[in-house]
């Protein structure tokens, strides 16, 4: 078949294809270990989901304006305002079905054919693959291990020119767990300012700080909030991965270009996902704070197991759910690593090259799993890899 050159670079996720691997060797009767899919392990907080079964049942099932309902875009201008300490009108609200139309949506808006946009490698792969499909040029930009995977910034420096769209950046970032600091996101921000760029900030995990305080966002810096959009959800914070209710904040006339995309592909988000969003962000917090304090005990276990493996080298992330330890010591490939690890140990995981060739050597586990678990996948590596 004959399909448009737009879509001929577009591959699967690696964790979904990790996934269906796994779930193979399970049919078979083997017991695996999932580290592969990163989404939080417990269910949706029982006051999100009892207010979207109440929506149901008042008949919450029905047509909403494209940008999403009033009062969640209302309820996210104020909360995001205070976290980010900005101001932020309903107006500059977009809510889709998931985070990844706000992440898709404002590229395919802004990105002529031509265009250059840089982007984190290894980053999420929905970045290299929205920029192909607006037309764009992906430019990436290695994230240092020796940096806490911030931004190479020379090499950001190097990447710049005259045709430079958009920057994509994310902090913390999946699949390494890397903040950037604010001194990287200055420098950034000064760059977008002399070479007249725009700035996608995917904040998706802006909630999981493991150092005591709130994550930067370029957003705040000044000049900044006329020229970014943050691309944020409740995936992961309020563990709603299956909900699909994600948001972008954006400049308004941005705003009405996305709101036209989403009325003419998926015509608007689910109505009743939206009133449960709303309590998540309405309602008390506690939960959250609890979730992060316990993927916090979860990480500095995961992290102690994995660097007490010979060969393995596996620096503290600062955020997210992700650890993404160094494995070159062992010669083989990422990807042979992964395969052999869930063949050999039943420790489902993903190569870091599933993120860009500048995963190479690495490898990704989410610990959002329970510390019982982590324990016996740290085991059965550390046996596995005393073979090799």
């Amino acid at each position: 078949m004959i399909f448009a050159e737009r879509v001929m670079h577009l591959e699967p996720e690696g964790a979904y294809h990790m996934l269906a691997r796994a779930q193979a060797l399970e049919a078979q009767g083997r017991r695996i270990i999932h580290l592969e899919i990163g989404q939080p392990d417990g269910p949706t907080f029982d006051a999100i989901v009892e207010a979207g079964v109440q929506a149901l049942r008042s008949g919450r099932t029905r047509y909403t304006p494209a940008a999403g309902i009033r009062p969640l875009r209302q309820a996210i201008a104020e909360q995001a305002g205070r976290q980010r300490g900005i101001p932020i009108s309903p107006s500059q609200v977009v809510i889709g079905p998931g985070a990844k139309p706000v992440l898709f949506f404002p590229t395919l808006a802004l990105v002529r054919p031509g265009d250059e946009v840089i982007y984190p490698d290894p980053g999420f792969p929905t970045y290299e693959a929205m920029i192909g499909v607006a037309g764009g040029r992906p430019v990436a930009v290695p994230l240092l291990e020796a940096n806490d995977f911030s931004f190479d910034l020379d090499a950001f420096d190097a990447a710049l020119s005259p045709r430079t769209r958009l920057v994509i950046i994310n902090s913390p970032g999946n699949p390494t767990g890397g903040v950037m600091s604010a001194a990287a996101l200055e420098h950034i921000a000064a760059a977008a300012q002399r070479y007249d760029f725009w700035v996608l900030s995917d904040e998706i995990y802006s909630r999981f700080s493991y150092e005591g305080h709130a994550v930067p966002s370029i957003a705040s810096l000044p000049g900044m909030a006329e020229r970014t959009i943050i691309c944020d959800g409740f995936s992961k914070t309020y563990a709603m991965t299956g909900w699909r209710l994600g948001y972008g904040i954006m400049p308004e006339p941005l705003a009405e270009r996305v709101e036209l995309l989403l009325n003419h592909s998926v015509g608007c988000t689910a109505d009743f996902t939206q009133w449960a969003g709303l309590e998540a962000i309405r309602g008390p917090q506690d939960a959250v704070e609890a979730v992060v304090a316990e993927y916090r005990r979860r990480r500095d276990v995961l992290v102690a197991g994995l660097n007490a493996i010979p060969g393995v080298r596996c620096r503290t992330p600062q955020g997210a759910f992700y650890v993404f330890p160094n494995v070159t010591a062992f010669g083989k490939s990422s990807a042979w690593l992964a395969d052999y690890l869930l063949e050999e140990a039943g420790v489902a995981l993903l190569p870091g090259t599933a993120f860009g060739k500048h995963g190479e050597g690495y490898l990704r586990l989410c610990f959002a799993s329970s510390i019982p678990a982590l324990e016996e996948a740290v085991e059965r590596m550390a046996d596995a890899l005393a073979r090799l």
